[in-house]
């Protein structure tokens, strides 16, 4: 059987109606075409909420002909939220065939088919439009930038005065204590405000600032005061209100599976008093917030000791994170707009729901994005469908798929992988989602976007030898900068919110932690890449098709990757029309891209008439301009 006998693409509006995720209430229309040569008696569609639910079968009625197929078509209305998940069947003279898709989303005639996905949500809180659009900026604080305010000095923590330096990574008694800082502070950042205002930065995302004994600040001591390590609760508000004053909103980390062994909640060690913590106290009023065992054992999180795994589903933890005078809303309250929660997936859905409740009961338009590294629209985690996008959890996600993808194509030319990736997270995720994605290339857990590009491949261990850690050869750096203006042109126009990790644009490199989380190199910035990052960063914030505009693939193959973003609200031939194409060459042969009409070139400021040609290496961002 030839795979044109039958044919369905479910990105394609012509075969499914509305493309996409749809809200709950909207109809559904389908349509296959199936060749006349294999005499077809009945065409069935198969759709199941969830994939172990019993199936509902609608029956498709021949609807007319496409060249030597016929059509078959149904509609119907989907009420209720959640995954569904459809495949198609075909009766004929010689028996069933059922189709379902291939890994390139065609349909396939086999045996047990591969469902395609149909979400549906109903938003239960409006999705906030104050980031679609703009530039996300991830600030690990004691690495960004020092104020020169005199330096706490605390019991077994080292102050470095070598801005710039190695962070510690020798084991000292078999552990990595991440107990040196550099002094980066809040204050630090709002000394740097016009700095980010000048990468457009419309909100910055900060790495934990909450009293803890790492620099990392992971292991939560206390959630209700700001680590004097980065100053008090008075700068953290002046710092949200000067931001706002350029644009500008902050978002915090919830750390809220774990604490540190070494906090109020624990205090494992003794150092907080009164002794109310959990550890040897069966009486604290935090014990019910651990799981301990007997002799005093208890679990703790990925085996690290430090860190005490919650009990999200205690009632008290619950209600002292998620209540009315709760941790989220206290920073709410002093001025942070929203909320990246750490680890999402081991949130459980009904905290999760309280959580959120909390915060959009506070600000209505606060974002919540979760930390979550695959496609977050079909996540199980701990036997819980997680059901992010259903309306009343997560805003959005960390979107680690489309860098895995991006970096995929940039170093290898895989265009038919990242055009992939990027098709299924459009069509999976709700455009509420879609549009607030936190698309990163680099981030704290992650190899350096450099380094990544040019001197480790995907997946590989770092070099044994310290200082090939942080440094890769001239040849390799310059190599890694080149790819990252590729690679970060890419993250800038798909859809979603581009995430740049402090010092990406000013060319740090290093492998993973705790070399990813060195010094951002004032006065000693690649000047090249910096300007590149801000003029890239302008013309994205300029241009309001990248707020929540639509996407289409045109071309991707051969190392090739090209796309449009388009505003959905203009016809094609209309003189509103907006539309913007990016096009990048990875491939090792010339490519052309045929277009009508007139379009400039945004970033050379060159025009092109008909055809656009690439050379290995190059890449344009196409501008239609007016007749």
């Amino acid at each position: 059987m030839k795979k044109a006998d039958i044919v369905f693409d479910s990105r394609n509006e012509y075969f499914k109606s509305p493309l996409g995720a749809v809200r709950t209430g909207t109809e559904l229309c389908f349509r296959l075409l199936v060749s006349e040569e294999l005499h077809p008696t009945a065409v069935r569609l198969i759709i199941k909420y969830d994939r172990h639910d019993m199936p509902a079968v609608y029956e498709m009625e021949a609807t007319g002909c496409n060249g030597c197929s016929n059509a078959y078509s149904v509609c119907f209305t989907i009420h209720d939220t959640g995954l569904y998940w459809y495949h198609f069947e075909v009766l004929t003279e010689d028996g069933l065939l059922r189709i379902g898709k291939d890994a390139e989303n065609r349909a396939v005639v086999t045996d047990e088919p591969a469902a395609w996905q149909q979400t549906v949500y109903k938003r239960a809180y409006d999705a906030p439009e104050w980031i679609d659009g703009g530039v996300f900026y991830h600030i690990f604080v004691d690495r960004f930038h020092k104020s020169g305010r005199p330096r706490v000095r605390m019991e077994n923590k080292i102050n470095r005065h070598d801005w710039g330096g190695v962070p510690e990574w020798k084991p000292k008694k078999l552990k990595i204590l991440n107990n040196d800082f550099f002094g980066g502070d809040l204050e630090g950042i709002r000394q740097k405000l016009p700095y980010l205002a000048e990468l457009h930065v419309t909100c910055i995302y900060l790495s934990p600032v909450f009293e803890a004994y790492s620099n990392h600040k992971y292991d939560t001591g206390d959630y209700e005061k700001i680590d004097p390590m980065f100053g008090t609760e008075e700068v953290f508000r002046t710092l949200c209100s000067d931001a706002a004053d350029y644009g500008m909103r902050v978002i915090c980390d919830g750390v809220f599976a774990h604490t540190g062994s070494d906090s109020k909640y624990f205090d494992k060690y003794g150092h907080y008093s009164p002794a109310l913590g959990a550890y040897g106290h069966p009486d604290s009023p935090y014990r019910s917030w651990y799981f301990f065992h007997e002799g005093e054992t208890y679990d703790c999180w990925w085996d690290f000791k430090t860190l005490p795994k919650l009990n999200k589903r205690d009632p008290g933890y619950t209600q002292y994170i998620t209540g009315e005078d709760g941790i989220i809303r206290k920073w709410l309250r002093a001025g942070a707009s929203g909320w990246r929660l750490d680890v999402a997936d081991e949130l459980p859905n009904d905290f999760l729901d309280a959580l959120v409740h909390a915060a959009k009961a506070e600000k209505s338009d606060a974002l919540i994005i979760g930390e979550v590294w695959e496609d977050a629209s079909h996540k199980v985690a701990y036997d819980e469908r997680k059901n992010y996008f259903e309306g009343n959890r997560l805003d959005s996600v960390m979107n680690y798929p489309f860098r895995t993808a991006i970096i995929d194509f940039v170093r290898y030319g895989n265009a038919d992988g990242l055009a992939q990736t990027v098709e299924s997270i459009v069509e999976n995720y709700p455009p509420e989602v879609l549009h607030c994605l936190m698309n990163v290339l680099g981030t704290h857990d992650s190899v350096r976007i450099i380094t990544a590009l040019a001197g480790v491949e995907l997946g590989a261990d770092p070099p044994r030898d310290m200082q090939s850690q942080i440094h890769m050869s001239k040849e390799e750096w310059a190599l890694g900068i080149e790819r990252l203006k590729t690679a970060s042109l890419i993250q800038m126009t798909l859809p979603g919110v581009p995430c740049i990790y402090y010092g990406d644009e000013a060319g740090v490199e290093g492998y993973k932690d705790p070399f990813n989380r060195t010094c951002y190199p004032w006065g000693h910035e690649n000047e090249e890449l910096l300007s590149w990052y801000k003029k890239i960063t302008h013309l994205r914030t300029a241009r309001d098709v990248y707020q929540r505009g639509g996407y289409r693939t045109i071309m991707a193959g051969d190392g090739f990757y090209a796309f449009e973003r388009f505003r959905e609200d203009c016809e094609p031939d209309s003189d509103a029309f907006a539309s913007v194409i990016t096009a990048v060459n990875c491939g090792a042969h010339e490519h052309h891209l045929a277009l009508e009409g007139h379009w400039t070139d945004l970033l050379t400021e060159l025009t092109h008439d008909g055809t656009v040609t690439l050379r290995p290496g190059g890449a344009v961002l196409l501008e239609k301009s007016s007749e």
